[in-house]
């Protein structure tokens, strides 16, 4: 399994870069989150995207938001023809996304781009793309969000999405070779109530706790530094797992 950090911005893009977006290489190609600008990084790379699978975690913008370019560009642009891929979403996420599509003019837009799936919270699924997935509800403000654990061939990565303090995060990332893990908080920011985001610290413990062999701190704002020692995404990063 190869990962390769397409986008990795908190809610607010960093200067230059994408949102949440990352290539996930194995038997397939499953892209986890399509957050804004995802797309036209995924451009720079080919004319247009080849994946077998997507999956998102929430309905937050920066983690689905280039969905709707991608519908564009698969109905009339270079993608028009290109087989459609694979679109896991959570949980009642095909009526929210006709809901969309109606108010923006084409309620079948979505059907017309991807082949939707929802995923069931605990549910094991298998991607197209060949990994099979389990989502876990996490702490994420007052919506539903997940956190993912992506597996094949015996090697696991376990994503945190965005998500508060919780014990849940170790049990995603139980024994797994990376942690891809939201640090977005500096120390002292009272985020919300409820809160939907981590400090560093708070990754580092759930990482810790969990036993995973890597942790890749990501959804960092680039105005806060990290301790020595840690790694933080970057665009164009690949970590062969």
């Amino acid at each position: 399994m190869k990962l390769t950090v397409v986008g990795c911005s908190p809610a607010w893009p960093n200067p230059g870069r994408a949102h949440s977006g990352y290539l996930v290489d194995g038997s397939g190609t499953l892209l986890l989150e399509c957050g804004t600008g995802v797309l036209s990084k995924l451009r720079l790379r080919e004319g247009w995207p080849q994946v077998d699978s997507i999956v998102i975690s929430h309905w937050h913008l920066d983690h689905w938001g280039d969905i709707v370019p991608w519908v564009w560009g698969s109905m009339f642009g270079l993608g028009k023809g290109s087989e459609r891929p694979e679109l896991w979403i959570p949980p009642g996420g095909t009526e929210e996304l006709a809901r969309f599509g109606a108010l923006a003019g084409t309620p079948t837009m979505f059907t017309q781009a991807f082949r939707l799936a929802e995923y069931e919270e605990g549910v094991p699924f298998t991607t197209a793309a060949g990994p099979t997935i389990t989502a876990t509800r996490v702490l994420h403000y007052t919506m539903d969000a997940f956190a993912l654990r992506i597996t094949e061939d015996g090697t696991t990565l376990a994503f945190s999405g965005d998500s508060a303090p919780t014990d849940a995060l170790a049990e995603v990332a139980r024994d797994a070779d990376l942690f891809l893990c939201e640090a977005t908080l500096a120390d002292d920011d009272p985020d919300n109530d409820p809160r939907g985001h981590l400090t560093v610290e708070e990754a580092v413990a759930a990482f810790t706790a969990s036993g995973a062999k890597r942790l890749l701190l990501t959804h960092r704002p680039q105005e806060l530094a990290v301790g020595d020692g840690l790694e933080v995404a970057q665009e164009g990063l690949e970590l062969d797992l």
